[in-house]
């Protein structure tokens, strides 16, 4: 983590969201999944990849930012009041700013689905999507399920809805890597 340890970063250690290798090695390696932050030169195309990943309750996601600043933020109503896709027995997150070279670590227990975007490329569709262990949990619901319930919180925005991965296509294939070429 450059050595440097962000505000956030020591908060969330405290709380066990963020595992580090610094803090003692308490991850193995084959535990932990890594996800690029990624962007083209001119940052018109922008994405997490993989976007799509299937895990086992208790292991670690590592983002890293390859270009670009971007955040992984967990949708809840504790990130400026965004609609719940997230399990509701888990820890919501957000990361700070990262800038490229820069890392964010977050530990997943509870079953579930897990979406999650980045803060300033969300409207374009900077977006993924976890399931560990069975897809279950708000993130399986429709979009706008909590209207019903009477819930004000932020709708996700139509790119984003369109950029997440089928839930199935998770299940069935694992992983699913992103199609944007980030090579331009």
């Amino acid at each position: 983590m450059n050595g440097m340890f962000t505000r956030r970063a020591v908060i969330a250690a405290s709380s066990g969201l963020l595992l580090s290798p610094l803090l003692g090695g308490l991850s193995d390696a084959a535990e932990v999944v890594e996800i690029r932050m990624k962007s083209d030169v001119t940052g018109g195309a922008v994405g997490f990849d993989p976007i799509g990943v299937l895990l086992q309750p208790g292991q670690t996601v590592r983002w890293i930012c390859d270009a670009n600043v971007h955040t992984t933020t967990a949708y809840s109503p504790k990130n400026n009041n965004h609609s719940l896709r997230i399990p509701k027995e888990a820890q919501s997150w957000a990361s700070d700013f990262l800038l490229p070279g820069e890392q964010f670590e977050v530990n997943l227990t509870v079953e579930g689905v897990y979406d999650y975007y980045c803060a300033p490329h969300e409207m374009a569709g900077m977006v993924g999507r976890l399931i560990v262990g069975h897809p279950s949990g708000p993130g399986a619901l429709p979009f706008d399920y909590f209207k019903v319930e009477g819930k004000n919180w932020q709708l996700v925005p139509p790119a984003a809805q369109k950029a997440f991965p089928a839930i199935d296509e998770i299940v069935r294939r694992k992983v699913v890597y992103s199609t944007l070429n980030f090579s331009k």
